[in-house]
């Protein structure tokens, strides 16, 4: 069993921050479990496009407001507390943040420990940074 709290991630090298955004990587690859679990925080004002096209994401929204908008069709979604949004087709996507999101995030595969965002907005397949 794997027990781990937050006040155990932050401020070690499981919490990983890039321009606008940081994420508390509770559950990683190397825990096993096929998935890897996080605590993101996307700050207001913060205009984000991503495609993750080495993964597969689902995000809950715990507080905040923004809209996610789907670049291949231009619709767009209102993300508020109780709403979660998956990019089950890779999807090319726009995050824009009204006021503070926090979100708990699930990839597929697992992320690694320390990726960032590549210019395209999205994570090396390999784990790599």
């Amino acid at each position: 069993m794997i027990v781990r709290s937050l006040d155990e991630v932050i401020g070690t090298d499981r919490d990983v921050a890039g321009p606008g955004w940081q994420s508390r990587r509770i559950l990683l690859r190397d825990d096993g479990l096929g998935f890897s679990l996080h605590d993101t925080v996307v700050q207001a004002g913060a205009e984000l496009e991503m495609e993750y096209r080495h993964h597969l994401e689902a995000c809950y929204c715990l507080e905040g407001e923004a809209e996610v908008e789907e670049l291949a069709s231009g619709e767009r979604h209102a993300i508020r507390p109780g709403v979660v949004y998956a990019l089950n087709r890779h999807d090319r996507h726009v995050v824009r943040v009204r006021q503070t999101l926090r979100l708990v995030c699930v990839f597929n595969p697992p992320l690694a420990g320390a990726e960032t965002h590549d210019a395209a907005g999205a994570f090396p397949a390999d784990g790599g940074t």
